[in-house]
């Protein structure tokens, strides 16, 4: 499957002061299978080494202090000659602080060795931190590459230009119908692979049950998350959460007795390894956004479409039919990917309950209102009044309809929330 992270790749190995690059994200994203894929289509040879309790690896890294020595005993373990420039280290699992250690030696040396480290333990990363090193955070397919796989580069293409130009779609119905496969299936890899090979609805199913229980079993055997039943029962509880009217996160509805403070520094470790999103609330607005914000308020997410869809226990039919049931899993969609457009996200909630769905902060700091808007839905006064109160000169409604202007505000069709990821949203 064609990644977007491949461009990123290869200007990483063409950039003539790179460092070692980490790569991170979730479990079953196809960080692996894509860097993989990348050396070899762009290498003389590709040398995978696997670090995870590989004492002969940590032992080698704890104890050379040299690149040269690093390199020769590298080679003699695999059995691989490692060239300059012409093949590709990758060391999977990464977690060992002694192998980052070794790893900064080639980037403070500017050294000609290509290397790609590759790891799911994001919490790490403020451990792993250096200058000598290179980072890139890795995501589930979004909607534009879920098209690529399906063979529909051109319909991706034509969504781009709906979006750039504020054109009406030509293929809109053909577009939002993807996009409803795609809230069933969602991003993961294999799950794609197997709706493309025709695999049952339940046998998908199947398949993100499994992919739940990895992600719940990286909790399970983490050594920092000090409760780990309290983060299964915060990531448990989040399609729970989302089904109410009012989606602020409520420890209450795990239990009676529960409190915030006990809960704190798991819901910390989910949404810091990626694996739960969190949107704080704002009740008024200024930049930057950050210092608005109620940290003891918020909506809680999870990264993929598909797997929400099958906590929800959820049908076709049952998607089809239910407005309320649409609502969710889009306001989901936007919330995961617009964290993997790197925007913090921020809902807003005025005293009289008015409620914009997302405000995020783009890199020119100019502050952008996105409220969904379905054919049930009665709240969509709130984002002209928050205009208003606030001279919101850009503003997105996002809906099932084909591209529109209105009133200054842009109409977005649900299935080209990716295109908001462009360096010129708000544009």
């Amino acid at each position: 499957m064609e990644r977007k992270i491949e461009n990123f790749l290869q200007k990483w190995q063409k950039d003539i002061i790179r460092k070692p690059l980490i790569i991170y994200g979730p479990k079953q994203i196809g960080k692996t299978f894509t860097v993989l894929s990348f050396g070899k289509k762009e290498y003389k040879n590709v040398v995978y080494f696997n670090t995870a309790n590989n004492k002969q690896l940590i032992n080698l890294f704890a104890k050379e202090k040299s690149t040269d020595k690093l390199i020769l005993n590298l080679s003699l373990i695999s059995g691989e000659t490692i060239l300059k420039e012409d093949t590709l280290v990758i060391l999977d699992n990464l977690a060992n602080i002694n192998i980052v250690k070794g790893l900064k030696l080639f980037g403070s040396e500017h050294s000609k060795y290509h290397i790609i480290a590759i790891t799911s333990k994001k919490e790490k990363l403020s451990e792993f931190k250096g200058e000598e090193l290179q980072f890139k955070g890795m995501y589930e397919l979004d909607f534009e590459e879920y098209l690529w796989a399906l063979g529909e580069k051109s319909l991706a293409e034509l969504i781009k230009q709906s979006f750039q130009k504020h054109k009406t779609c030509p293929f809109h119905k053909v577009a939002l119908d993807h996009f409803y496969e795609y809230l069933t299936t969602g991003g993961y890899p294999e799950v794609i692979n197997a709706s493309i090979n025709g695999k049952s609805f339940y046998e998908l199913d199947a398949i993100k049950q499994k992919i739940i229980d990895i992600l719940q079993k990286e909790i399970a055997l983490n050594k920092t998350l000090i409760d780990i039943p309290r983060g299964l029962e915060v990531l448990n509880s989040i399609p729970e959460q989302l089904q109410k009217i009012n989606k602020k996160f409520q420890y209450g509805l795990m239990g009676t007795g529960k409190r915030a403070k006990d809960y704190e520094s798991c819901i910390n470790y989910l949404v810091n390894n990626q694996l739960i999103y969190r949107s704080y609330k704002v009740k008024t607005v200024k930049s930057p956004l950050s210092s608005c914000k109620e940290t003891d308020s918020f909506k809680l997410y999870l990264p993929d479409d598909g797997l929400l869809f099958s906590m929800l226990h959820l049908n076709l039919k049952q998607f089809m039919q239910d407005e309320k049931i649409k609502e969710i899993l889009y306001e989901n969609h936007i919330a995961k990917t617009l964290v993997e457009g790197e925007y913090t996200l921020y809902y807003y909630q005025s005293a009289g309950k008015a409620e914009v769905n997302f405000i995020v902060q783009n890199r020119m700091g100019q502050i952008i209102p996105i409220e969904i808007i379905t054919k049930t839905d009665s709240k969509a006064k709130s984002l002209s009044v928050f205009m208003k109160k606030y001279t919101t000169t850009v503003a997105y409604r996002i809906t099932e309809n084909n591209f529109s202007t209105k009133k200054d505000v842009r109409y977005i069709p649900i299935y080209a929330i990716f295109c908001l990821n462009d360096t010129k949203i708000g544009g």
